[in-house]
């Protein structure tokens, strides 16, 4: 009997010490991905979808968080300070992680320092969108709308502050010699909630954001970013079509995670994503969504997100804006 006790203890000291020596992130433990906006928004929409998926995969609790405030950069300072035991990821677009670190002079993080990318899924757009109560069907009519019918003078909603879309206000303001003044709001929703009760007449924003108002015809987006139109809205020009140049590199949408998580788990979370986006359900809602689905590893995401950060940085040097 005494010699059975000590087998069933020392058993249980073994199994302890293969608790305490296995990696966290192989335990069941919940994983928290990180939003940096608003629930109800497009990127908290994606997030949610996501982890439905990835906790089927990973075979563990998957928490969405919000943490909304400052674009974005409230849950990227939530991520630096996380502990990196491969338990905590950010699911972001590229403000956050490219646009903040060069209109903010204390954003709080250095991406390149504190975060490791993890894996991307998506690029998407943003357009410029007018509120139903506007006359115009097109760029051009709204151009000439603000012309002729405010003075030359028009006020566009956009997201956040110093946030791409804002600087975009500033070339269709050089680009079209009007006196356009960007109005920031906390996260899409509530500029979306001012444009469909026609409070504010434009708003520039991402695909994912509008999308769904545009379709009922609450809202009318009349020309987006990027390269080529976009297969969710075929009648919808790019800028470059109606001769503005320059704005054809994509935004992306990604997922980052403390510097020094350990690289088993980020393969093993980049591998599942990977699993998920190969699912054709998940295709079609986040097309349906206006997104394009691209899965990145790694690598792939940090040179997006340097190609993207150079592109607007040049952007932003032309605008004059000075960081804050």
């Amino acid at each position: 009997m005494l010699r059975l006790t000590r087998r069933l203890f020392a058993g249980s000291l073994a199994l302890a010490a293969l608790a305490l020596s296995a990696p966290a992130w192989s335990q069941a433990q919940p994983i928290r991905i990180l939003v940096g906006f608003p629930a109800g928004g497009g990127t908290d929409a994606i997030a949610r979808m996501l982890a439905e998926r990835l906790r089927e995969e990973l075979g563990r609790p998957v928490i969405v968080e919000n943490k909304p405030g400052a674009g974005g950069q409230l849950a990227a300072q939530e991520l630096k300070a996380s502990p990196p035991d491969g338990r905590t990821y950010f699911i972001t677009h590229d403000h956050t992680i490219s646009i903040l670190p060069l209109v903010s002079k204390q954003p709080g993080f250095d991406p390149a320092k504190d975060f490791v990318p993890v894996a991307g899924f998506a690029s998407f757009v943003n357009g410029l969108a007018v509120s139903g109560g506007t006359p115009a069907k097109s760029l051009q009519e709204y151009i000439e709308w603000v012309r002729t019918q405010q003075g030359g003078k028009g006020t566009i909603g956009v997201p956040a502050p110093a946030s791409t879309p804002e600087f975009l206000v500033g070339v269709l303001a050089q680009t079209y010699k009007l006196d356009l003044v960007a109005v920031p709001y906390r996260g899409s929703a509530p500029m979306m909630g001012d444009m469909m009760g026609n409070q504010i007449a434009a708003g520039i924003g991402s695909v994912p954001d509008f999308i769904e108002n545009h379709k009922n015809g609450r809202i009318r987006m009349v020309a987006v970013l990027g390269g080529q139109r976009q297969a969710i809205l075929p009648d919808v020009p790019t800028f470059a079509e109606l001769g503005i140049k320059g704005l054809e590199d994509l935004p992306y949408y990604g997922f980052f995670a403390p510097a020094g998580t350990p690289k088993a788990a980020i393969d093993e979370f980049s591998k599942a994503l990977a699993k998920v986006l190969a699912v054709p359900e998940v295709r079609e809602r986040l097309t349906a969504l206006g997104l394009t689905v691209e899965f990145m590893n790694s690598q792939q995401l940090a040179q997006r997100e340097r190609t993207y950060a150079k592109v607007w940085a040049e952007i932003i040097r032309k605008s004059g804006f000075q960081p804050q």
